[in-house]
């Protein structure tokens, strides 16, 4: 028992002892901040660059009948159709090599699609 209560003693004291040699804690910083530099303009997009507008296709709605078909194109080039009739599912025409031949799809996700992405055209 005295040995636990000198323990306690001693580690009491060597805290204490620690303390008085730790350091201030460190100033805050001043209420004002420093001198900042405003950010420059940003840059123009580079010649030939696509610009916002040409990212997002065209889309042409047309009412035929009671069916109504919306047409999608890209850089003028029709990819896809969504035909809507007025009782029923819709259904997709799609353009997927190109080369204006377009097949009949349910839904727009049929599994594995492999990247088409068009890396430089002439």
């Amino acid at each position: 028992m005295r040995s636990a209560i000198l323990a306690l003693l001693m580690m009491h004291f060597a805290a204490s002892a620690l303390a008085q040699n730790a350091k201030p804690p460190p100033e805050p910083p001043s209420a004002s901040p420093p001198e900042l530099e405003p950010l420059p303009e940003a840059l123009p997009p580079p010649p030939g660059a696509p610009s916002e507008g040409d990212l997002e296709p065209q889309v042409t709605i047309i009412e035929r009948g009671e069916n109504t078909i919306e047409e999608y194109r890209y850089n003028g080039r029709l990819y896809l159709v969504k035909v809507t009739p007025p009782h029923g599912v819709p259904y997709y025409l799609i353009d997927r090599t190109g080369d204006g031949n377009f097949s009949r799809s349910d839904v727009l996700d049929g599994g594995v699609s492999p990247p088409m992405w068009v890396i430089h055209q002439f």
